[in-house]
């Protein structure tokens, strides 16, 4: 895959002190995300080379909604491919009907072939 220039100068940035920088990196590699795929928190987070800001990266998916462009927040799960950030989306149904929309299917609040749709940023971008 083409390297992406914008995202790869990020992945070179030490997250500013700043908490709206850093969730702007992360809107900005969730929207690449493709369609029918998902990513976690974790991988997001090492990507911006801030390997032990998962959680925060949780925070940033929560701010996401109403954010434009638009973020696809439903395609970060956790690292096991469960639907942590589930109960953030107005009902605890949606995160599962958006990404059902996409084809992804989802048992019990868990990706189902979540190694096969797993899209990690390392390799991808």
């Amino acid at each position: 895959m083409k390297k992406n220039k914008k995202i790869n100068s990020l992945k070179d940035q030490v997250p500013s002190d700043s908490k709206f920088t850093f969730f702007e990196n992360v809107w900005d590699v969730v929207r690449l995300v493709p369609k029918g795929r998902v990513t976690s928190y974790g991988a997001i987070a090492r990507y911006l080379g801030a390997a032990g800001s998962s959680r925060m990266v949780g925070w940033a998916m929560n701010a996401a909604h109403g954010v434009r462009p638009a973020v696809p927040a439903q395609r970060v799960v956790n690292r096991n491919g469960l639907l942590t950030g589930k109960h953030h989306f107005g009902s605890p149904e949606m995160m599962q009907v958006l990404l059902e929309k996409e084809g992804v299917e989802v048992k019990e609040d868990k990706v189902l072939r979540f190694k096969e749709l797993f899209w990690d940023p390392m390799q991808e971008l």
